[in-house]
């Protein structure tokens, strides 16, 4: 790399784990006056569960807002180089900045929505790939967790596919991170106790 694209590195890594680390979930449920993510339902600050506890209005706001996280930086890298290299650690910075948020001692969400958001903006295919995956098992089985967990595990295969071979490493180091995320969740679907996506109509 040369001297502006290591610039260009420095700031998208830092400005994608900053805006990761704003928390929508945490913000739309105290805008909209709804009990704290962390603190009830599966304390997991992310779309899920703040459509479990307050509906789909407040989901829908925590969804747009973390895939948004995900997005955005990737558009405005992609403005300024084509590095692969560089993209795909943007993309890692925001998702890691959303999973682990400097502004909430580090515990955040599970990073679907956001890498949603993300893979949207480097790939429409892909990204549209990945959603289509989600919803389709989503709809079979009512669990958000393993349609989730299948979505992550199928992406890098699709990425092999459509993409620069060179964005394979930073997506495979993703998709196993969110994975190990959702390890309590793959322990409860393997015994039988992972419980059904149910919410508010609201």
């Amino acid at each position: 790399m040369n001297t502006m694209e290591m610039i260009i590195l420095a700031c998208g890594i830092i400005g994608a784990y900053l805006l990761g680390s704003i928390s929508s979930a945490i913000l739309v449920c105290h805008l909209l006056r709804l009990p704290d993510p962390r603190q009830e339902g599966s304390k997991n600050p992310g779309t899920t569960n703040v459509l479990r506890i307050g509906g789909r209005f407040a989901a829908a706001l925590t969804l747009l807002g973390d895939a948004a996280k995900g997005a955005v930086p990737v558009l405005l890298v992609k403005l300024v180089t084509v590095n692969p290299w560089i993209i795909s650690a943007t993309l890692f910075a925001a998702i890691i900045g959303h999973m682990y948020p400097l502004f909430f001692q580090f515990k955040g969400g599970k990073g679907i929505a956001t890498i949603i958001g993300g893979l949207l903006a480097l790939s429409p295919i892909l990204g549209g790939l990945f959603l289509l995956t989600w919803v389709g098992i989503f709809v079979i089985t009512r669990y958000s967790s393993l349609s989730a967990i299948v979505a992550i595990a199928t992406m890098p295969g699709w990425a092999w596919y459509l993409l620069d071979k060179r964005y394979m490493p930073g997506l495979t180091l993703l998709a196993l991170i969110i994975l190990w995320k959702h390890r309590e969740n793959i322990k409860r679907l393997a015994t039988g106790k992972e419980t059904r996506s149910t919410f508010k109509k609201a």
